[in-house]
């Protein structure tokens, strides 16, 4: 009996993984689809925040998100809450 619960494990094992894969390669995919201007966007996006608060890369977020037949484009900017650091 301990023999076939040891391969009865490993296809449970080898099945979440499948779906884990199953997740990633879906998110990949989806990332792909998005148009190539949103990384330039966000860069210039970066630097003109950056003329008047002082935040690093990671604080502005480029969005595109369908909803319905529409794009909208979410922008996030993450401020210091420090105002002398601006």
């Amino acid at each position: 009996m301990g023999l076939f619960d040891f391969l009865l494990a490993k296809k449970q094992t080898a099945s979440v993984a499948k779906d884990r894969l199953r997740i990633i390669v879906a998110h990949e995919r989806a990332g792909r689809g998005g148009p190539d201007y949103l990384p330039m966007l966000q860069r210039e996006l970066l630097e003109v925040i950056r003329k008047y608060v002082n935040v690093d890369a990671e604080s502005v977020k480029v969005d595109l998100i369908g909803e319905g037949d529409n794009k909208v484009l979410d922008i996030s900017v993450a401020l210091p809450e420090n105002p002398a650091q601006a």
